[in-house]
């Protein structure tokens, strides 16, 4: 009997900031950004996809974007907020994500371009379907959400051992 070890990542792009003159990790979200946060939230449960853990930057933009996002999922996951992941590189979020324990099969990450547009098409590998193809068209805007099926554990993640399901970037 082989056990299913797929793992599901949901990467999620704060929301539009503003810049009311303070230092950058004290942003806040701009109206647009609150507006975008929850239409992200709405779609994530709408796809009927519930994160078991967040892991969250501390900046202000991102903390309100998940308060925001995770308000309108049918319930509130565990949430770590993390400094290594306020603008990092992808492959600090990899191993972030290496350290995820065995027992979540799904999580969320909310972090920071363009970090968060590289872990997506880093762990997605080379797919040539459609989904990845529009992401790297749209790139990864503000309030965009990735949704990539790896089928391994936490532990052995590594670039281009994922899917990339489902990407969802806010209309203008």
């Amino acid at each position: 009997m082989s056990v299913d070890t797929t793992r599901t990542i949901i990467v999620l792009r704060h929301a539009k900031a503003d810049w009311p003159g303070v230092p950058d990790h004290e942003r806040p979200l701009a109206d647009r950004g609150r507006k975008d946060a929850t239409t992200a939230g709405q779609w994530l449960a709408v796809a009927d996809i519930l994160p078991e853990l967040t892991l969250c930057s501390t900046a202000t933009r991102t903390r309100e974007t998940w308060k925001l996002f995770a308000h309108e999922l049918a319930e509130r996951p565990r949430t770590v907020y993390d400094d290594r992941l306020y603008e990092a590189a992808p492959g600090l979020l990899i191993e972030v994500l290496q350290e995820v324990p065995e027992d979540v099969r799904t999580v969320l990450l909310v972090g920071h371009n363009p970090g968060v547009q590289g872990l997506a098409e880093i762990l997605s590998g080379e797919f040539a379907d459609d989904t990845l193809v529009r992401l790297r068209a749209t790139g990864f805007p503000t309030a965009a959400v990735a949704v990539i099926d790896v089928p391994a554990p936490w532990k052995a993640l590594e670039p281009g051992v994922g899917h990339l399901r489902a990407f969802h970037a806010p209309v203008d």
